[in-house]
């Protein structure tokens, strides 16, 4: 036996498998069918690449709806601490930004990717570009070689696969690996965008009345037809030409996705929370007490600040208020009604961006197929998943490359055992 480990794909999850793998004792080929390794690490985190984040595992693990629970064993093996520890033992200086996400201290993607190649060829591992797969070839029991597309067949003792899913086809994530995880009897769940922008019919998103406003802190809420919560998500937003992007708005995508098809509804209501920490009754009070101190002044000079401009002119319009009266000629009833809007101010969503425009891809590979602690198949001997291919997927903000680079090295771990011991 060669103890020879074929891994997959180029991306972090491949990128680490292949390390993990050779460190424990094989001879390690990467294939990939891109000119270039790394291509979606390279453009991650806005380029600046968001490596893990610190969070204490169980709050890792609550911001890994799809499937986070899967996550406790390949945590147990290489965790969010682990992450941190191999790069800056590889030379790359990290820091902690908001919401615990850590990124390069140079901020560049470039030097995560270079630093993991580095670390790839110094373990010897036969690195082909430009070669795609074409099958996994089998028996009854195990995986025994890889085709590729150029006809050529390389023999195997483990295969790693990790050739993402079907988000950002341009990195070379175009699901390939599906067709050949159902030939080895694999089921693959249902796929759908996640972490994608949000679409709206709504008048004022097709008038683009607020094209380009973002928002700060907010809270957005997904809300089923009989008028109740979803999920609620804070952060930042921005409304867009087709309805609105952001942190927030990504990380309540899903949940729009997931209710449409549950609901079987055209469009489902979207609730925003311009002031998620002071209720209703206390923003109404602080209306009365701005009243009351400038009586005289137009309502729109009064407000001026309170939200952001363009969102003030704009709930004046949806309200149908004069907002160059003086403000002690509005009622309360009109000043509750200015609290409201600002607390739930309720659009329809109608859908999402594409699969090929989300960040990442929900559904894949079922986990329920897969060993937690190894990564390998439950249906045949030698086969390994890890990073997007599987079914889990996290929020953005560090999340989904945490579970890469864990799956990653726990799959090229015990492909790299298993081998050693043949």
């Amino acid at each position: 036996m060669n103890k020879h480990v074929i891994v997959i794909g180029g991306g972090p999850a491949g990128l680490m498998a292949s390390i993990a793998a050779a460190e424990h004792g094989a001879n390690v080929t990467l294939l990939d069918k891109g000119n270039k390794l790394g291509r979606k690490l390279a453009i991650s985190g806005g380029g600046r690449c968001n490596v893990t984040n610190r969070m204490d595992l169980q709050e890792l693990i609550a911001h890994i709806p799809g499937n986070g629970r899967f996550m406790h064993s390949p945590f147990s093996v290489f965790n969010n601490e682990d992450i941190i520890t191999f790069f800056e033992g590889l030379g790359i200086e990290l820091k902690e930004e908001d919401r615990g996400r850590m990124f390069p201290v140079n901020d560049k993607a470039t030097t995560v990717v270079s630093t993991l190649l580095k670390r790839v060829r110094a373990l010897n591992v036969n690195i082909r570009t430009n070669t795609g797969v074409k099958s996994l070839q089998f028996n009854e029991e195990k995986v025994h070689s890889v085709q590729l597309q150029n006809g050529e067949t390389l023999e195997a003792d483990a295969v790693i696969v990790a050739t993402g899913g079907k988000s950002v086809p341009h990195t070379g994530s175009t699901g390939d690996a599906y067709p050949w995880a159902e030939q080895a009897g694999h089921t693959i769940t249902e796929l759908y965008p996640t972490e994608v922008p949000i679409t709206s019919n709504e008048r004022f998103i097709k008038q683009k009345q607020l094209q380009g406003l973002s928002l700060r802190d907010i809270h957005l809420s997904v809300i089923n037809p009989k008028g109740k919560v979803i999920k609620t998500h804070d952060g930042d937003m921005i409304f867009t030409h087709f309805g609105i992007s952001g942190p927030a708005a990504l990380r309540c995508s899903q949940y729009v996705v997931k209710a449409l098809k549950k609901f079987s509804v055209k469009t489902i209501e979207m609730q925003l929370d311009l002031f998620p920490d002071t209720n209703k009754e206390m923003l109404f009070q602080d209306l009365v007490k701005r009243v009351k101190e400038e009586p005289k002044k137009s309502l729109k000079n009064l407000l001026k600040g309170f939200v952001p401009e363009r969102f003030l002119l704009f709930m004046f319009e949806q309200l149908d208020l004069d907002s160059t009266q003086a403000a002690n000629t509005f009622s309360h009833d009109r000043l509750r009604d200015i609290a409201g809007f600002c607390k739930a101010f309720s659009f329809k969503a109608n859908g999402t961006l594409s699969i090929e425009k989300a960040f990442v891809t929900g559904g894949g590979v079922s986990v329920k197929e897969v060993e937690p602690k190894t990564m390998q198949s439950k249906k045949k001997q030698g086969l390994f998943f890890c990073g997007e291919v599987l079914d889990i997927h996290g929020y953005t903000g560090g999340y989904n490359i945490t579970c890469a680079f864990s799956t990653g090295y726990t799959a090229g771990k015990a492909a790299g055992e298993l081998v050693s011991s043949l």
